[in-house]
């Protein structure tokens, strides 16, 4: 793809994470989306009309087959990227696909191999990654503005209620593969050194699936990170990464706005406030056309590499928990 051509993106879904997916296309000048595919026809073209879509087919194959196509993007739940991105793979199609990225580490090893076997471009749209925020605080961190990192703590809670999604093991429920792993991606995105310890709780349903959690990671570097997530209540969601010589304040890991700085004794220094955003998306897809553009298989932003390691990192805590799908079961089918 030439640098200045538009990514065609083909939706996979109709839910509200493809709305948001929509809306933030509608609003680039180099991204596109091309078309949407549901199940049902009747689904496909409601929402091609909503969101002013060229393109509405009534199955995954169909949108596959579009020789205009230039990224799949998977927006269904996560217990079903699998086959969908396998599919489109074998398609031919580069694909970029939601958190959690797969049901579990074998899913997502497997679809990796396939994407590197065939020589294809591969993402995991976890949109924390690619958002200014992490350009911003990382030079903070490296600039010594709080001294020398010792503690992270990072909580993501929303009160969802009964939702099939959290509720059912068929659906890859719970909190971690919701909003836990974008507490792990936070720890793990500013302090990648090798883990030395790892301690966890959970609370859970009736059904089996973890609803509130929380980790405590010991790194080999010296840093201790408290991560919580929970389905069944409402989190501050702030992170604070506190050093030998201030700390600083991220308003919302799952969407930062706003990095306070404050110093050692805790006094105000500044906030920081991201770019306006449409709807914080935009990063991702905006990633996978540069990506796209010079060759590359993978974003710089979020290595295959790291999905993979913090897939296995859910899967062993997964296991702890006595938290388990259909899919643990299973090996994958390509």
């Amino acid at each position: 793809m030439k640098d200045d051509k538009i990514l065609r993106v083909g939706i996979v879904g109709t839910g509200w994470i493809a709305e948001k997916a929509a809306i933030t296309l509608n609003g680039l000048y180099t991204c596109e989306c091309h078309a949407v595919a549901s199940r049902t026809e009747d689904k496909a073209k409601a929402f091609a009309k909503t969101w002013g879509i060229a393109k509405a087919y009534g199955s995954y194959s169909e949108l596959y087959a579009d020789p205009d196509i230039d990224l799949v993007y998977v927006g269904t739940p996560h217990s079903h990227h699998f086959e969908v991105a396998r599919d489109a793979l074998l398609a031919g199609k580069p694909c970029l696909v939601e958190k959690a990225f797969m049901a579990n580490h074998a899913q997502a090893l497997a679809i990796v191999n396939l994407a590197r076997k065939r020589g294809l471009f591969l993402a995991e749209a976890i949109w924390t990654r690619y958002q200014p925020a992490v350009k911003i605080i990382k030079e903070l961190l490296a600039n010594g503005r709080i001294g020398t990192p010792r503690l992270v703590t990072a909580t993501l809670g929303y009160s969802m209620g009964e939702k099939p999604r959290i509720m059912r093991p068929d659906l890859c429920g719970g909190a971690l593969l919701d909003l836990g792993v974008y507490a792990l991606n936070f720890a793990r995105m500013f302090f990648p050194a090798d883990i030395v310890s790892i301690d966890s709780q959970c609370v859970k349903s009736a059904t089996g699936m973890d609803l509130t959690n929380a980790i405590t990671l010991v790194l080999a570097d010296g840093m201790l990170c408290n991560l919580q997530s929970s389905a069944a209540c409402v989190g501050d969601n702030i992170g604070v990464i506190a050093g030998t010589d201030g700390n600083l304040i991220i308003d919302n890991i799952n969407n930062p706005q706003k990095i306070t700085v404050n110093t050692h004794d805790r006094e105000f220094v500044e906030d920081i406030h991201v770019p306006q955003q449409i709807t914080g998306y935009e990063y991702q897809f905006l990633a996978c056309r540069k990506a796209i553009a010079e060759g590359l298989l993978e974003p710089r932003e979020m290595p295959l590499e790291e999905t993979l390691y913090i897939m296995q990192l859910m899967d062993d805590l997964r296991k702890k928990w006595g938290v388990h799908y259909p899919m643990d079961d299973e090996e994958p089918a390509l």
